[in-house]
């Protein structure tokens, strides 16, 4: 018997600033749709996953919840596998970048590419996305802010090592050249050839100085190893790689046949992560996979917007394997998705509990109603039957090169049709009709069997899409055959009928989900509002207003909702205050800033911080904040 063939697939790891939305969640799913499948070809498959753990972000996350960056991860990263597990993923390992072999290996890559010449020390001097965690120049700016996320970035100069990018540029293009499926989709390829290694790459980033919360450089401590060399290098240290002596598992399934990750990393994945195993002399991957976005309406998921979704909140409503079908079936290969609860429940009723469902629980009900459950090939033909046969063979070969080249949603829409077809055939044959006739008993029996043989068929076709609902349409059939070939089983008893989808009442249920927000939302605003009782114009006359510069800002221990501005108000003195909008501004976002200061406002003590005074801010629509900034006004301009 010949050795299965391996085949290792990664999704990117989950960046552990906070639990992930559903957007966040498609990348697991879809490689455990991937998975699945290669297990159903044949293949040896090991999926890994896991959480990236270090970071600039993280320390000031951990700083403002008053917990150590440790207790933060842990906290966080148990949510991203929880999250990941409510979907019912068959990964083989998740691995976190704070395990300490990671940590250890990490240390020695590093060492090996400083030794060897790759990493030499420098000192970067431009334009720092903190959000992003990524260095730019003033050219790659889009508008003055950063190019992948659209936020402000700060200036920033430190010591700090690189990685020499320019030696191997030529390298990876003719790498490229010679794979052509290297990067899917293609216009992923295009926009990294054109916008990055056409203009001439820049060195990387491989250190920081300005803070601690990441793997010590082995023999130059105040430098931490950047993000994208910790991270990204978890594909090899999780199966055992080591620039010293790599183990078994590492030796048999590198090179990874599969990176899925999404479109905002690209770049990272297909030219950082090339050149580093390009300097430690690893073969690269055979594909990198860059998924769109999903999307919540025509807008990307925030929580500043108030429209995050989470995946384990959607299983508990509606069904893991609902949710499930619904990312792999509305998410084109090339173009953003969208979900919102509308469209959830609308594709909800009409695949799964009006074509599938309905589907199954009939041919099953009839099966058992008019042959006691067993049903056998071989009886008289009806005409209609070469028609379902045809469309039935037609769909799994369809089925079969649209998973090969992971089009989800068209193969998702090549199984729903033959399900779509099913129906229209109970409806051209009217078995029950065929029921009243005792001399069209063999002709009734060759429907249900050829309806029973298709249910088969669908539920092994969907396996690796809705692994819950394909078991329990087998167990209704009661047959596991997971040939793929029309006609293979020659006689089912069924079981019993049993419903796989209830409708969902979509008035009903929008209700409640409105209901809730609704009460999500006064709950926080309750939290925050102070009711304001009317003032007389002498009264507003003793509020004295000043336009103050924000030099410093900065998060307050154990205090999740407050940010300490340093302020210059003209006075010559620097004041202080504690403002509650860290859920709505990043401290670098809002350094350099001109702000309205309500100064003579009297002190007081929030947390530890003496707060001499307030800032103007307005709530906005969708749960929003904005700080009033009056930047072309100099500090301490008095403001009537």
């Amino acid at each position: 018997m010949s050795e299965k063939k391996k085949f290792y697939i990664t999704t990117a790891i989950a960046y552990t600033s906070g639990k992930p939305h559903i957007g966040n969640a498609y990348d697991i799913v879809l490689a455990d749709m991937i998975a699945r499948y290669k297990r159903m070809m044949g293949f040896d498959v090991f999926l890994m996953t896991g959480s990236d753990e270090h970071g600039q972000k993280i320390e000031e996350y951990a700083n403002a919840a008053g917990v150590s960056p440790k207790e933060y991860v842990d906290k966080v990263s148990s949510e991203i596998r929880g999250v990941w597990d409510s979907l019912n993923t068959s990964y083989d390992k998740f691995i976190r970048t704070t395990d300490d072999y990671h940590e250890k290996v990490i240390q020695k890559i590093f060492k090996k590419l400083y030794d060897q010449g790759d990493i030499y020390k420098g000192h970067y001097e431009g334009k720092y996305c903190v959000p992003c965690e990524s260095f730019f120049t003033a050219s790659q700016l889009v508008d003055g802010k950063c190019p992948d996320c659209g936020r402000e970035v700060v200036d920033a100069k430190e010591e700090a090592y690189f990685l020499k990018l320019s030696k191997y540029q030529d390298k990876l293009l003719e790498y490229y050249e010679q794979n052509p499926d290297f990067i899917k989709p293609e216009s992923r390829k295009n926009e990294m050839i054109n916008n990055f290694l056409k203009p001439g790459l820049s060195d990387l980033c491989v250190s920081r100085t300005s803070f601690k919360w990441g793997i010590p450089v082995p023999f130059d401590e105040k430098h931490v190893v950047y993000v994208w060399l910790d991270a990204l290098s978890n594909y090899i240290t999780g199966i055992g790689y080591d620039p010293e002596g790599s183990g078994e598992q590492f030796e048999k399934l590198w090179p990874a046949d599969l990176h899925v990750i999404g479109k905002d990393i690209v770049r990272f994945h297909t030219i950082y992560w090339p050149i580093i195993l390009m300097a430690l002399g690893l073969p690269l991957p055979k594909q990198v996979l860059g998924h769109p976005w999903l999307l919540v309406g025509e807008d990307k998921m925030s929580k500043s917007r108030g429209n995050v979704i989470y995946a384990d909140d959607m299983a508990k409503r509606f069904g893991t394997d609902a949710v499930r079908y619904y990312l792999l079936s509305e998410m084109p290969f090339t173009q953003d998705g969208t979900i919102t609860y509308e469209s959830f429940i609308t594709k909800y009723n009409a695949d799964l509990a009006n074509t599938l469902g309905n589907l199954v629980n009939r041919s099953v009900a009839m099966a058992g109603k008019y042959f006691g459950g067993n049903v056998k090939a071989g009886g008289t033909a009806s005409e209609f039957d070469s028609e379902l046969i045809a469309c039935a063979d037609e769909t799994v070969q369809k089925y079969y090169s649209l998973m090969d080249i992971y089009h989800n949603a068209e193969a998702c829409d090549t199984v729903m049709n033959l399900a779509k077809r099913c129906n229209k055939y109970i409806d051209e044959t009217a078995p029950w009709v065929l029921a009243k006739d005792e001399s069209k008993k063999a002709e009734l029996e060759t429907v249900l069997y050829n309806l029973l043989e298709c249910i088969r068929l669908l539920a092994n076709l969907l396996a690796p899409i809705m692994p819950e609902s394909a078991e329990a349409i087998k167990s209704q059939l009661c047959c596991d055959n997971a040939v793929l070939s029309f006609g293979e089983i020659k006689e089912y008893s069924v079981g019993a009928a049993t419903p796989l989808f209830a409708r969902i009442d979509a008035e009903k249920v929008l209700a409640e989900i409105a209901a809730e927000q609704k009460a999500e939302k006064e709950k926080e605003q309750a939290e925050n509002t102070v009711t304001a009782a009317q003032i007389g114009i002498e009264d507003f006359a003793k509020v004295e207003l000043k336009a103050a510069k924000i030099l410093k800002c900065e998060p307050v221990p154990k205090a999740k909702k407050l940010l300490k501005l340093t302020l210059d108000d003209g006075s010559g003195k620097e004041r202080t205050v504690a403002s509650g909008i860290a859920k709505y501004y990043k401290p670098e976002e809002l350094i350099g800033h001109t702000v309205v200061l309500v100064s003579n406002l009297k002190p007081a003590t929030l947390c530890g911080v003496e707060s001499n005074g307030m800032i103007l801010a307005a709530d906005c629509a969708d749960d929003d904040v904005k700080v009033l900034f009056i930047d072309n006004v100099p500090a301490g301009s008095k403001i009537r």
